[in-house]
């Protein structure tokens, strides 16, 4: 993320995804409220943000690109907050709140998350539930990849990318998970393997699913919740989740948490958002999405819970200690960075 031009990053974030108008910290000083937001929910945002505003008059302003790239631009701000509210993943919003960047607040409904999902100081709580996975085309990638070593194939060849682990959220997941699986200097070395395979850096987790379902890649990485909306709405990829030598496939909850930036123009409209998105009402409609509520006393139901169950049947869930990932996660980059030769 340290690595990226300013000025990439500066159009990444500038896309508005929806409000009327106006720049990131609603300038104008109308009733406004300023998201900056790791990509994945933009339908979803949609459709909340709309029921919200005709709820309270607040127009909600959204900003997007990797989980990294959110987090950097806080930080970069820190002398003059213009968002209200972060939306990231882990380790990020943690790494966010450890520079004092996030506020503790009693936020309704986060007491309804369990423990383990949200701060003890009440600086972030988890909003949406997902998970790792990875996808590939299943109409060219025959026979379907299903173990770490199959992404190791000469069939690959420039067929495989993942986000940049670093920059995108469901990229450092990836570095995790290996090191889950083979340790770390086995991820590390298994990196370096597959790198014969890969296209190269990505950013963004999002912009992988089009190039699966165009065959312009074979496989990517991405998150459950996320892949299972966009085969719902154009198809072109299936889930999976690389096994190991034993057979056993894992991956590890990686959900959008959500906190109020310190110092934020807007910051009592960025506490009644986050009240609103985690009231029953709002988190019974995660599944929209193919997310699931992060909310204890919510249960999911339908047919997207359906296909949530069965994407994920068979598949061990583990939990990082993420205030751990955060302490070696600049050594982690570091190496990862060596390993692969950049």
């Amino acid at each position: 993320m340290k690595n990226k031009a300013i000025a990439a990053v500066a159009a990444a974030l500038l896309a508005v995804l929806t409000g009327c108008g106006g720049t990131a910290g609603g300038g104008s000083g109308g009733r406004t409220v300023t998201v900056y937001t790791v990509d994945g929910l933009e339908d979803w945002y949609a459709k909340r943000f709309e029921e919200f505003k005709a709820k309270t008059g607040i127009t909600v302003q959204a900003v997007t690109a990797g989980s990294g790239e959110v987090a950097s631009r806080v930080e970069k701000e820190k002398a003059n907050p213009q968002a209200d509210v972060l939306v990231t993943l882990p380790p990020f919003i943690q790494r966010v709140a450890s520079q004092g960047l996030l506020t503790s607040a009693a936020v309704a409904g986060a007491e309804q998350v369990p423990a383990g999902q949200r701060d003890a100081q009440g600086r972030y709580v988890a909003m949406i539930n997902n998970y790792l996975s990875f996808i590939y085309n299943p109409r060219h990638a025959n026979p379907a990849p299903k173990t770490w070593d199959d992404l190791l194939d000469g069939r690959f060849k420039g067929k495989i990318q993942y986000s940049t682990p670093g920059e995108a959220g469901d990229g450092t997941a990836v570095l995790l998970q290996l090191q889950h699986v083979l340790g770390e200097q086995g991820a590390l070395d298994y990196l370096a393997k597959l790198e014969a395979n890969n296209v190269g850096p990505s950013s963004s987790t999002g912009k992988l699913q089009p190039k699966v379902a165009k065959g312009e890649i074979l496989v990517a990485n991405g998150d459950v919740q996320m892949n299972l909306a966009e085969i719902d709405k154009s198809g072109g990829f299936e889930v999976f989740f690389p096994a190991d030598a034993a057979g056993k496939r894992s991956t590890f909850a990686l959900p959008y948490y959500a906190g109020l930036v310190t110092g934020g123009p807007h910051a009592d409209h960025g506490k009644q958002l986050l009240e609103f998105l985690l009231s029953p009402e709002v988190q019974a409609k995660a599944l929209e999405a193919y997310g699931t509520p992060a909310r204890a006393d919510v249960t999911p139901a339908g047919p997207q819970a359906d296909k949530v169950r069965a994407a994920l049947a068979g598949v061990d869930i583990w939990q990082p200690d993420w205030n751990a990932v955060l302490g070696k996660l600049d050594a982690d980059l570091a190496a990862y960075k060596k390993a692969v030769g950049r």
